[in-house]
């Protein structure tokens, strides 16, 4: 499971830099390194980008999870080179933005958007697989979910475009219905095709959210 991001427009990364000369970028060595968009290839060519920009890169590093505990002894490494910078500049998903936030006294700013969270299904093909709702139904469409794989989200399906298995916003698309169909199929539990999911309730997980395990 990785968090799908894409880098964002030049225009926007000198947007938010603005009025900030001296820069430190840090990438990541799991996520954003297999999406190609802030391994090491992608650090460096970012540091020239931001060089042809006339901003001063004081360092960089691409730390092996962004999200995780290990940015803190990463940033301690950096610290003196860190402070020589104005901001930082995170080629990670928004989560490795957030644990930078924890531990550094400087801007931090996104280079990248984080678009999903995915599996591989071939290399270089990501597809979403959870849309973290809060609501599970997995147990009752084999494991396909209609939220993230359905284009309509539908939670009762399919829709009267499916034609063939495939989605009518997306010929070249599975239709996730058609899908669940197959697999109930040979697990033989297809009357739960039938079975009646109620509207997605939105505030299963009311936002900001947060939780304690006890």
């Amino acid at each position: 499971m990785k968090t799908i991001t894409k880098q964002k427009s030049l225009d926007e990364i000198e947007r938010q830099l603005a009025g900030l000369d001296r820069v430190f970028i840090v990438g990541c060595g799991t996520c954003t390194t297999v999406t190609k968009t802030g391994g090491i290839d992608q650090v460096l060519e970012m540091k020239e980008r931001l060089e042809q920009m006339d901003k001063w890169v004081s360092g960089w590093t691409v730390i092996p999870t962004a999200c995780d505990e290990v940015t803190q002894a990463d940033v301690k490494e950096y610290g003196q080179t860190i402070k020589d910078a104005g901001c930082v500049l995170a080629m990670t998903c928004a989560l490795g933005v957030h644990r930078l936030n924890l531990y550094v006294d400087r801007p931090v700013m996104p280079a990248l958007d984080t678009m999903f969270i995915g599996v591989e299904e071939t290399p270089g093909r990501f597809r979403e697989a959870c849309g973290q709702c809060g609501h599970c139904v997995l147990g009752e469409t084999a494991g396909v979910c209609p939220v993230v794989s359905c284009h309509k989200g539908l939670m009762n399906g399919p829709c009267g475009g499916t034609n063939y298995g495939k989605c009518e916003v997306d010929k070249e698309m599975d239709c996730a219905w058609a899908l669940i169909h197959e697999r109930l199929q040979a697990q033989g539990r297809l009357p739960l095709m039938r079975m009646y999911q109620p509207p997605r309730n939105h505030q299963v997980v009311p936002r900001p959210r947060a939780t304690r395990i006890s």
